[in-house]
């Protein structure tokens, strides 16, 4: 069981990875220059690892029917992918992808010029990639496989950390997310071009994202921070005050209790 998991675990990572080589590869040809693509600051694109996961998991009982896998894999990247469309565009409030002018899209998440080639890669990865990959995972010795996994994981999690950090401290400026351009803006490329290494690298991943979103420069940031840790001080000075009105009236009551008793 636990072996198992170390499989899934490093197929993950290996089909991440592979699937980040992919798209940098198609991006940069496409932009005749080097394109670091990912939503992570890392060499790899998990929505690759999670569906081939997905895949492998979920088509074991159906691997004797080639028709049923590539059906299936078309359908389960779909979903992934739509999915991943949806909720990367609630939690960030700008759209990354966008089908919308290829033919047989479904909101511009997915369309069936991707979802072919999906299916296709499934009967890959089933009957020919997956197997060639276990049995070299199954060579390597337990020790070190789970050295080599925990160090994969650490720095996977560290990085999914700083990257939500740095997508969290976006904001809108267009209330439209739907993206039907590559133009940019002269005030967003000015934007851009003052920030850090991290900043534009992810701006360069996801070009489409450019005329929808801005960045707080540090100084917004820490005017922001200084604003609300004003706002809290406020708010903890006034909560004192009351609790020690509260305290002297009780303190007056009693003692004239006290008093009253006395006598």
């Amino acid at each position: 069981m636990i072996r198992d998991i170390e499989q899934y675990i490093a197929l993950f990572f290996i089909y991440s990875f592979a699937g980040w080589l992919m798209e940098v590869i198609r991006v940069s040809s496409k932009e005749k220059k080097f394109v670091d693509r990912g939503f992570l600051i890392g060499p790899y694109c998990p929505i690759y690892g999670c569906g081939v996961l997905l895949i492998t998991i979920l088509l074991r009982k159906y691997t004797d029917d080639v028709i049923i896998t590539f059906f299936m894999s078309l359908i389960i990247c779909g979903i992934l992918e739509y999915l991943t469309s949806y909720l990367m565009e609630k939690i960030f409030k700008a759209r990354w992808w966008d089908y919308s002018d290829r033919k047989f899209n479904i909101n511009g998440r997915v369309c069936l010029e991707n979802l072919i080639p999906f299916g296709i890669a499934g009967c890959i990865i089933v009957y020919i990639v997956n197997p060639f990959l276990l049995n070299l995972i199954n060579m390597v010795p337990d020790i070190v496989m789970n050295i080599l996994l925990g160090i994969l994981v650490v720095l996977f999690i560290a990085d999914i950390a700083v990257s939500f950090k740095i997508i969290l401290n976006l904001k809108v400026v267009k209330k439209e997310l739907k993206d039907n351009t590559d133009e940019i803006s002269e005030k967003v490329k000015k934007i851009i071009l003052k920030k850090s290494r991290l900043y534009r690298r992810l701006v360069n991943a996801f070009p489409r994202i450019k005329d929808n979103v801005k960045f707080y420069s540090w100084e917004e940031l820490k005017k922001k921070f200084e604003e609300s840790k004003n706002e809290w001080r406020a708010k903890i000075d006034s909560s004192k005050a009351e609790i020690r009105g509260i305290l002297d009236n009780s303190k007056q009551n009693f003692q004239k209790l006290y008093k009253k008793n006395d006598k």
